[in-house]
């Protein structure tokens, strides 16, 4: 009888340990979530590879991804990982970026918060070897506020300087103690963001370039200022500026 009820209780706590365990890989595999799927040829071998971009959110906050990667399956039944910062948010695009002939797989993840800020990822996976490729650098912007409610910028790169109107915005610049009767209360500079966005664009000849915007603000996150947006071309191992534009806030709207 003991041996009887031996057999029981042992079949008994196999059964629940294999349940919790099965339990556990549904949890696990649900954790996972695909962003973005994709079939193209990586490679240069004329076969699409099965590209996907996933992410692993955090469990007390499913808008937040603690984890993201790029997951890369071969026809040779091969996968591979690239792992990416975490985010918020993420994008995949497959574009011949370095001009070789095979796509390259270009990401943005989305870091969160107010200044919006987005880290940029350029990989290419030719001949089944993974090799990160630079990106653009964002624009070396010198900036101050000018006497009589103005700003003004100098793009380093170009040496092109911008003056901007800010009479608008007076009322709220004395009110903070920036100007007094129209002059600086003290030398201030303005906020020269990174990339806010940095894209893909295709030109009339095929050609692939990369487009990148900054945003420049003033004395706080929200008193955005302008768009500086730059253009720029792969060649000779590193990117080269073809062209700047400068948009104030209003033109952009």
């Amino acid at each position: 009888m003991k041996k009887e009820l031996l057999l029981v209780v042992t079949a008994f706590f196999l059964m629940s340990v294999t349940a919790i365990t099965g339990v556990h890989a549904i949890e696990e595999t649900a954790k996972t979530v695909t962003i973005s799927k994709h079939e193209s040829d990586v490679t240069g071998d004329g076969i699409n590879e099965r590209i996907q971009l996933k992410g692993v959110p955090y469990e007390d906050e499913e808008n937040y991804l603690k984890e993201i990667y790029i997951d890369i399956s071969t026809t040779n039944d091969k996968q591979y990982k690239i792992p990416l910062e975490s985010g918020s948010k993420a994008s995949l695009k497959l574009v011949d970026l370095n001009q070789d002939g095979v796509k390259d797989l270009f990401s943005n993840v989305l870091t969160g918060g107010s200044g919006g800020i987005t880290l940029n990822y350029l990989y290419t996976f030719k001949d089944f070897i993974t090799k990160e490729l630079i990106v653009p650098e964002p624009l070396e912007i010198a900036s101050t506020f000018e006497n009589g409610y103005k700003a003004k910028i100098t793009i380093g790169q170009t040496g092109k300087t911008y003056l901007f109107d800010l009479n608008d915005r007076k009322k709220y610049y004395k009110k903070l103690g920036l100007y007094y009767k129209g002059r600086l209360n003290e030398p201030t500079e303005l906020t020269v963001n990174d990339f806010h966005s940095l894209k893909p664009v295709k030109l009339t000849t095929g050609e692939m370039m990369l487009e990148g915007v900054q945003r420049i603000t003033g004395i706080a996150n929200a008193d955005t200022i302008a768009f500086v947006e730059s253009t720029w071309k792969y060649g000779d191992g590193k990117w080269n500026l073809t062209k700047t534009s400068v948009k104030t806030n209003k033109q952009s709207k």
